[in-house]
């Protein structure tokens, strides 16, 4: 288990196609767990992706909570995403600046679903579904758009508005809209 180097854009391996996962309790899909567990935090992300440490599998890694880039109040606690699927996405979309490990130092706003629905494997092998609004949701769908080979920069909805960290840090980052929108209200987690 190792804090690893997060790739940054412009390497083929953030584009190429990631493998499903078909065993869980293999020991190198445990060590690509342990290694996403242990780079986030350092890395100062509230979510990775596999194929931003080099590793071509079907999995990511949340765990939204208050970092230097992001002031979202509550936490939520660590989860992991094997295989995931997609299923559901509300009509209702909002407006939030992202940011990216792989693409360091810049922010942009990404217009996304408000509200999405994951269905994945965890790291004993159980099915579930994740529905959840505000960060988690945001959070999941970036992880999720990682794993088809999509970085948020290609997502961004006006380019004239990119800022860099300090910037985003200094007036938009504790903005009452970024708060709003951030904010997370609605998780229902179920096993399946």
């Amino acid at each position: 288990m190792s804090v690893r180097i997060v790739i940054e854009a412009g390497d083929l391996k953030l584009k190429a196609k990631n493998k499903t996962v078909s065993n869980v309790k293999s020991s190198q899909i445990k060590k690509v767990f342990k290694d996403l567990i242990d780079t986030m935090p350092k890395a100062g992300l509230i979510g990775v992706a596999a194929s931003q440490i080099g590793e071509n599998y079907m999995v990511f890694v949340t765990h939204p909570r208050n970092t230097k880039a992001r002031n979202i109040g509550k936490a939520d606690k660590l989860r992991i995403f094997i295989n995931p699927k997609i299923t559901y996405k509300s009509k209702k979309q909002n407006l939030i600046y992202e940011g990216c490990g792989s693409v360091a130092d810049i922010f942009g706003p990404v217009l996304r679903p408000e509200e999405v629905e994951v269905e994945a494997t965890d790291e004993k092998g159980q099915r579930f579904s994740l529905r959840a609004d505000g960060i988690l949701g945001r959070v999941m769908q970036h992880e999720y758009d990682h794993l088809q080979g999509i970085e948020f920069i290609q997502k961004v909805s006006d380019y004239s508005k990119i800022v860099v960290k300090k910037h985003y840090r200094k007036n938009i980052r504790n903005s009452k809209l970024q708060k709003k929108n951030s904010l997370t209200t609605k998780i229902v987690f179920k096993k399946i």
